[in-house]
């Protein structure tokens, strides 16, 4: 390992990356900041001549140029390619969110133009502990408390997570013992942005402790994937279509998060999303006997336990 890459931190990230991208070149997502540095760093050492690093440029920030210019010459300076990607955030509610999305199509054809197995980004522990109070905070389910997922398609880009389990100090101490001086976006402190002000209470709280947060984060997601695999078999044995529709039969003995989650997916085969509160006050009308509708669907307790799913009638259209 160079002087610059602790040798614990590159069997960490050597042993993540084994496990998420055996085979193939791996891409990186390479912002400037400490953290997507840190990455690169530890990408180079452990997966030298197997790496391609790729800076989104937003345009959203005047130094946005030259910041990308600067991961350029940095990458140039590892031996490893890499590429800017200049990209136009759309109009919308959340600038935030646009720019997320303007991101990973990006990098999704990137990675699909240069045949990379995937993407790696720098997401790291602390970011995990925030996303798992954030959502604690909205009062998500076992789905959301999972947080940061380590493997995830994001606008047909196929990203990975291998820094979940490593701390954001530890990643700019490996980024200052190279020399390097990374980017600080002022986004990042913003109180206006709900993330910042879950940092402030984290660095504020000593009892709230990131790392241990992470690990709860990581149980949690492996509850959420044996209740998958529940919902998986569920589907086999429990999910019918008729010629009327879909039919959920012998629900009794069936958990009610393996319930709701079948009917989820049994209300995706109508074209039918409904928000966490539609699906809840669904989930309560058919429990209580009664017949539900919501978007394209309407539900209907049907004997032996079960729920039937059909189109629902089109709604009257009133006429002055």
């Amino acid at each position: 390992m160079s002087a610059a890459v602790p040798a614990d931190a590159g069997t960490r990230l050597a042993a993540a990356l084994d496990r998420l991208v055996p085979d193939g070149n791996l891409g990186l997502a390479v912002s400037g900041g400490p953290d997507s540095l840190a990455l690169l760093l530890l990408a180079a050492e452990v997966r030298p001549g197997r790496v391609r690093a790729a800076t989104v440029d937003h345009a959203l920030r005047p130094d946005s140029a030259g910041e990308a210019a600067m991961v350029a010459g940095l990458c140039a300076g590892l031996g490893v390619p890499h590429d800017i990607l200049t990209v136009t955030v759309g109009a919308g509610a959340s600038l935030q969110a646009q720019a997320r999305a303007a991101r990973y199509a990006a990098l999704g054809e990137w990675a699909a133009r240069a045949g990379l197995s995937a993407v790696a980004t720098a997401h790291h522990a602390d970011d995990q502990a925030e996303t798992l109070l954030m959502r604690l905070a909205r009062g998500s389910g076992l789905g959301g408390l999972a947080g940061i997922r380590e493997t995830a398609e994001i606008g047909g880009c196929r990203v990975v997570r291998p820094l979940l389990t490593m701390r954001k100090a530890a990643l700019a101490q490996i980024v200052d013992a190279a020399g390097w001086t990374p980017v600080l976006d002022p986004a990042n402190d913003d109180p206006r942005h709900e993330r910042t002000r879950v940092r402030h209470l984290l660095a504020s709280v000593d009892w709230l402790d990131a790392e241990r947060l992470a690990r709860s984060a990581a149980a949690l997601g492996e509850a959420n994937q044996a209740v998958e695999a529940a919902v998986e078999q569920a589907r086999h044995d429990h999910l019918v279509l008729t010629a009327d529709g879909i039919m959920l039969r012998e629900l009794d003995l069936v958990p009610r998060e393996v319930r709701r989650r079948l009917l989820l997916s049994a209300l995706a085969l109508v074209e039918t999303v409904p928000s966490g509160p539609e699906l809840d006050r669904m989930m309560a009308a058919l429990e209580s006997g009664r017949a539900a509708t919501v978007g394209l669907a309407k539900v209907s307790p049907a004997t032996g336990g079960g729920w039937r799913i059909e189109c629902a009638p089109p709604r009257r259209q009133l006429h002055p």
